[in-house]
């Protein structure tokens, strides 16, 4: 063999075992990952570890009455260990298995007793350590899941795993729904859970959880490593019943209107605090919801309601007095600009002539204030406008929930501006943007004798039921004008209610409302107002006027056939303040002595809060005798007065709701954790959990009223 040949034969030899070492190395990789793959991806999985974030118990809402607006109840995602200590023997799982099948299909409905087995037995046969069974479990339906066979060994040996989650619920479903809001990711956040997110949210924990495979996340150890801490509570200055009342009122209207949309702001006149706020969109024939709240974000032309704003200013400076006499013209008048026509102002009624600016004002006369304003301002429009802004009107209130609408005021400096028509338009609320809750501060500060205070919707945060922040009043001015001012319109304002154009529909013989219609054409895109004509009509005031204690807005959007802000604003407002006027005895004159004879029946009283109660009683002139430190009471008749019986609320029990009215029914047994069901109405006659017996955080009390 010749050198030449042997080289050769060892490249051959050389070539051959590196082919096949590369022939080795693939059947390797292809073993590994195919064979093997499970094992090795298994041991991977096992090796990967991470802590996730465990979400903390949200804060609850409250009403200023007590009612719980926004609360979070447990909800459960059940999981199964297929190789939990109680179950490592085949024999134990495989006898039980297909009775926890059946149980789970019959319980819960959702997949057949075969279903159900199969799905056991393959995460069985897997070594499934995580097995997800079923999710949104809640609290009473997880007691039921824990009696099934198997599960019921025990919470190791059975397997069984329930990952807690919290579900946020609205007990009064529909009522102040927008303004509670919501609160989610990537949006934008919405009424008092978006604004006070930094509160109610708490702070959230930490897991170190392991992936399994499947990639799945397992908690490693039964207990959170760094345990979360619950949101503190929000109390809101809604009151429910009130809130309940403004909301049928308003769908009531807009459904005999057939309007657009509407919304109804009611505010205490001292403090600013809103008792109340509702919003409705139509979304079809006869059918309203809450889709955005028009009170605090939309800016429009106010319309005739900015008139008060006008005669203000006329008074403040001496330009006229109520008694001072103006020509109306008919109705008509004709604004022009260097001798040329550019608009005519009309009222909503022809036939007015010469009349008082207080009956101008009675009567909403656009033709009067546009000539006033013309007349008096004509050289100097930003001496009108100073005091626009003067009154704020200019800026936005500062609300504490997000979404307030930007005000719009022109001054002769701004874009737009023309000259002599925008003072005679501005005058009767057009060429200008407010929201109803700015034109709604305005009217609160003159019946609050001229300080104007910002709308408040929270009162306090608390925590573990101590108060950790206090929002009081947050005066905006202090006066928006002279006494004297203020006195004249406030009796304008009246005038309004008692001779002008609310008497026949606003105007009540028990107590006297103070306020002022308006109602303003809106306009067309981009047509303006040469295209379709639609209105929009509001109410704005205050009442009782001789000792104002709340103030209102009410505004309705493009009702169809009448649209006179008196005739369907008006209603509105006249029914939300008659049912809070009859419901609050501080507005009432004192109640004289009731004296009964012999064994005349006391009035009775349903059980609930002692407080108030007592204050009824009291000024009725009956005894009531009290023992013991309950805030909630029932009342039992004797012939020489009322005897006051304890109703005591121990901690962790069911409270004994029975004789109650909804809200105090609702306010214990939502205070002890439960979840209370709600049928009929009147005062509650049946519970169905006894009272005294352990209160499971989260489970449903049926309560019967009738």
């Amino acid at each position: 063999m010749n050198i030449r040949t042997d080289i050769l034969l060892r490249v051959y030899i050389a070539f051959g075992l590196i082919v096949l070492l590369a022939f080795a190395v693939l059947f390797k990789l292809f073993h590994l990952q195919i064979a093997e793959g499970q094992k090795w991806r298994a041991m991977a999985d096992s090796l990967s570890t991470k802590y996730i974030d465990v979400e903390a118990v949200r804060g609850n809402i409250y009403s200023v009455d007590g009612s719980l607006l926004a609360t979070s109840v447990p909800e459960y995602e059940l999981r199964m260990d297929m190789l939990a200590g109680g179950i490592e023997k085949d024999e134990i799982f495989y006898e039980k298995v297909d009775s926890l099948a059946e149980r789970l299909s019959t319980y819960f409905g959702d997949k057949s007793r075969r279903e159900y087995s199969k799905m056991l037995r393959e995460a069985r046969k897997d070594g499934a350590r995580y097995l997800l069974v079923k999710r949104n479990v809640t609290h009473q339906e997880l007691n039921v899941v824990r009696k099934f066979p198997i599960f019921k060994l025990g919470r190791y040996k059975g397997g069984l795993i329930a990952i807690q989650q919290n579900k946020r619920i609205l007990p009064f479903r529909t009522l102040a729904k927008r303004t509670i809001g919501y609160k989610n990711e990537n949006v934008q956040p919405v009424g008092l859970e978006g604004a006070y997110a930094s509160y109610i949210d708490g702070e959230s924990g930490r897991r170190l959880v392991q992936r399994i495979s499947g990639g799945v996340w397992m908690p490693v150890n039964k207990d959170i490593e760094i345990a979360p801490k619950d949101g503190a509570d929000i109390i809101s200055t809604i009151d429910i019943n009130m809130q309940d009342v403004a909301q049928n009122a308003l769908r009531k209207q807009l459904i005999k209107s057939d309007a657009d949309h509407g919304c109804v702001l009611l505010m205490e006149v001292a403090t600013g605090e809103i008792r109340a706020i509702a919003n409705f969109t139509k979304v079809e024939e006869g059918r309203y919801e809450e889709k955005f709240n028009y009170a605090i974000a939309q800016s429009a032309e106010p319309g005739s309601t900015f008139k008060l704003a006008s005669y203000l200013a006329l008074l403040e400076d001496g330009k006229v007095d109520t008694n001072t006499l103006v020509d109306c013209e008919n109705g008509y008048y004709k604004v022009y600009n260097k001798k040329r026509l550019v608009k005519t102002v009309r009222d909503s009624h022809e036939g007015l002539k010469v009349i008082t600016v207080k009956k101008a004002f009675q009567e909403s006369s656009n033709a009067a204030i546009a000539k006033l304003v013309y007349q008096h301002y004509l050289s100097d429009g930003k001496q009108f406008t100073d005091h626009l802004y003067d009154l704020h009107l200019n800026e936005k209130a500062g609300l504490q929930i997000p979404g307030e609408g930007t005000p719009l005021i022109k001054t002769p400096e701004s874009n737009h501006w023309y000259k002599g028509l925008s003072l005679a338009q501005m005058a009767y609320g057009y060429e200008m943007k407010m929201t109803p809750l700015q034109m709604l501060t305005f009217y609160n500060a003159v019946a609050n004798d001229g300080k104007m205070v910002a709308p408040q919707f929270v009162r306090e945060i608390r925590r573990l039921g101590n108060t950790i922040e206090q929002f009081n009043p947050r005066v905006i001015e202090d006066k928006i004008c002279s006494n004297a001012t203020l006195g004249k319109l406030q009796d304008m304002l009246l005038g309004v209610v008692e001779d002008g154009t609310g008497k026949d529909i606003i105007k009540n013989p028990s107590y006297k409302i103070a306020g002022k219609t308006g109602t303003a054409q809106v306009a067309d895109g981009a047509k303006g107002y040469r295209g379709k004509r639609s209105y929009q009509a509001s109410f704005c005031g205050y009442f009782p006027a001789d000792n104002p204690k709340y103030s209102m807005i009410v505004v309705l959007t493009n009702p169809k056939g009448v649209y006179y802000a008196a005739l369907v604003a008006g209603p509105v407002f006249r029914e939300v303040a008659d049912k809070i006027y009859s419901n609050d005895v501080e507005m009432y004159n004192p109640v004289q002595q009731l004296k009964y004879v012999g064994n005349t029946k006391m009035p009775e009283s349903k059980a609930g809060d002692k407080q108030s109660t007592l204050k009824v009683y009291k000024a009725l002139g009956i005894k009531a005798y009290l023992a013991g430190n309950s805030d909630f009471v029932n009342m039992l008749d004797t012939n020489n007065g009322v005897n006051v019986k304890e109703v005591k609320a121990a901690a962790k029990t069911v409270p004994d709701v029975t004789g109650m009215g909804l809200k105090d029914a609702v306010f214990l047994l939502s205070n002890a954790g439960l979840k209370p069901v709600v049928k009929g109405s009147g005062r509650v006659i049946k519970q169905s959990v006894e009272p005294g017996i352990f209160a499971r955080r989260g489970y449903p009390v049926t309560i019967e009223l009738n």
